[in-house]
């Protein structure tokens, strides 16, 4: 005897709205995905949130949308804005940030959205009307935060007195080398994130350029974040490579 199993019309009305369900049931788990990828950030090591006290010489806010570093006295006009890297918290590069701040620069480090400058490349415009003292602003950034410093140069290179690249550089889309504008791209010999070596990016920046290779350096001890997946093992300390990254941005800062 064969069974014959018959739909009624509410069984196959109940069996459409199941359907019909399935998509949402598949944005909401490409949602939840999204977002515990994009809230797995980099965090900060315990020196880089020691680095976010004020003193005497430098006073640190950190607010909800930047953190900035301003010199107590005798401030310079220049002013320099940093994207952090992809996926790294801001207050991983304070210490950086920091002893910039105390050789009289005000330094901005921009908050991204889910710690990614690709989401928002032009945040770092809303500060430039809050000091109105600085009358020359330097744009630059770590990894992405470099590229995307780099995208908003293209976009409206007369805001830019300087252009700061630490391992990294600007998408082919984004290619400066017809604009006028000084830029220095430091990088570790032993960086293990970026794709293309940083001596084969000069095609896409200016003639006035200058590359800083720190040897010895990598990718993540721009920061003090801890070890990057994917990096090569440095062969100097994090703290020599800030040291050397520090000197050679105050030289640039100087000059421009």
């Amino acid at each position: 005897m064969i069974f014959v199993k018959i739909m009624t019309p509410k069984l196959k009305k109940r069996r459409r709205i199941l359907l019909g369900l399935i998509p949402v049931y598949v944005i909401i788990i490409l949602l939840v995905g999204s977002l515990i990828f994009l809230s797995q950030s980099y965090k900060p090591m315990t020196e880089a949130y020691t680095a976010l006290n004020s003193n005497e010489d430098v006073t640190i806010t950190n607010g909800k949308d930047w953190i900035t570093f301003i010199p107590t006295e005798n401030a310079s006009t220049t002013g320099f804005i940093f994207y952090p890297g992809g996926n790294v918290e801001p207050e991983s590069y304070a210490i950086i940030a920091r002893n910039i701040a105390l050789n009289n620069y005000t330094v901005i480090i921009i908050k991204m959205p889910f710690d990614l400058a690709i989401f928002s490349p032009k945040k770092g415009e809303k500060v430039m009307a809050l000091y109105p003292e600085i009358t020359s602003w330097i744009i630059g950034g770590h990894s992405l935060g470099g590229a995307m410093s780099s995208r908003f140069v293209y976009d409206e290179p007369e805001l830019f007195s300087g252009l700061i690249l630490l391992a990294s550089y600007p998408a082919d889309s984004n290619n400066l080398s017809n604009y006028n504008l000084p830029v220095l791209s430091i990088y570790g010999s032993l960086d293990g994130i970026i794709s293309t070596p940083i001596p084969d990016t000069l095609s896409l920046l200016p003639v006035n350029t200058t590359l800083f290779e720190i040897v010895g350096g990598n990718h993540a001890y721009f920061g003090s974040y801890g070890e990057q997946k994917g990096d090569n093992t440095a062969t100097i300390t994090r703290a020599d490579q800030q040291n050397q990254t520090v000197i050679a941005i105050l030289d640039f800062l100087l000059v421009n």
